[in-house]
């Protein structure tokens, strides 16, 4: 299953890079209008083989693949269903983003660049139970809001045009909630970068063309 590499090679990479732990996660790619490819329950994120992964129809519910698909399928399918543009999903539990999201802090995007950008939009959902209606159903409403939704008291999911993207914005927040949790515990305080600035910076188009959130 060739294609299942990228993603094999998305899950080591967010393993090496402290992005994902265990089992704890799951991620998935649109393979077309109708269907997205998605790792299985269970799976090792650090060691996914091409059996580890469903192919999943997001209307009809009809999967094919040699193992069930994750729990958090419900999810993954909903956001495809209301993010035409969405052609990847990861969902993990980062150790300072998780931090974050099991805490009262807020999250800064007026940092540096890659903050300004990747983080522009971020939403929060309470916490519901994995795998259920529940959650699949708030995370995906919030989808239409934004490109980053905080899970209070369980992780973080992200999505974006492509597996490249939705890793680089992964990485992003991941290295955003540390230095703002570094930051804290050292007593050290931000030189914000000032609203008009970042407004500049977006509508300019002076990193790359700003992601616009299509319903």
């Amino acid at each position: 299953m060739n294609k299942a590499r990228p993603l094999i090679e998305a899950g080591r990479y967010m393993l090496t890079n402290h992005l994902a732990w265990g089992t704890s996660g799951n991620i998935s790619i649109r393979l077309d209008t109708d269907n997205m490819l998605l790792t299985a329950s269970g799976t090792f994120m650090g060691n996914l083989l091409p059996e580890d992964f469903v192919e999943f129809n997001i209307h009809s519910a009809e999967y094919r693949g040699s193992k069930k698909p994750s729990k958090e399928t419900p999810m993954h399918s909903e956001i495809y269903k209301r993010r035409s543009d969405i052609g990847a999903i990861l969902h993990s539990s980062p150790f300072y983003t998780t931090l974050i999201a099991c805490s009262n802090e807020t999250i800064l995007s007026n940092l540096f660049i890659e903050t300004m950008y990747y983080l522009e939009n971020v939403a929060y959902v309470d916490y519901f139970h994995p795998g259920t209606s529940e959650l699949a159903e708030a995370v995906s409403k919030q989808s239409c809001n934004a490109n980053i939704v905080m899970m209070r008291n369980h992780g973080v999911t992200v999505f974006d045009d492509t597996l490249n993207d939705a890793l680089m914005r992964l990485e992003t927040l991941e290295m955003a909630c540390r230095m703002i949790i570094t930051a804290k515990s050292a007593g050290v305080e931000f030189n914000k970068i000032p609203d008009h600035v970042v407004s500049s910076f977006l509508e300019e188009s002076r990193y790359k063309p700003r992601k616009k959130l299509i319903i």
